[in-house]
């Protein structure tokens, strides 16, 4: 039997979609940013339905990696001085 590919695996289970926006190193990353923070706040949404995080822990979860988003916008200084 083969061993299945990791990068294959990855991409399953971490899609990636192209980014069709203005190209700037910035704007990539934090497109980059965005897309992991879909996928994550979709597990924890799937695992607060199926019963395996409570509603609290999904909330302080989903609350972690806002702020992380933020972070990385205000680094990235994507946007100007407007908030997210």
């Amino acid at each position: 039997m083969t061993q299945p590919n990791s990068q294959d695996k990855n991409s399953f289970l971490y899609p990636r979609s192209r980014y069709y926006g203005k190209f700037q190193p910035e704007n990539l990353m934090f497109n980059a940013n965005l897309q992991e923070f879909a996928q994550k706040i979709s597990y924890i949404a799937c695992l607060e339905t199926g019963g395996k995080l409570s509603q609290e822990q999904a909330y302080q979860q989903i609350q972690v990696l806002w702020k992380q988003l933020k972070h990385s916008k205000k680094q990235l200084a994507i946007g100007g001085n407007k908030e997210i």
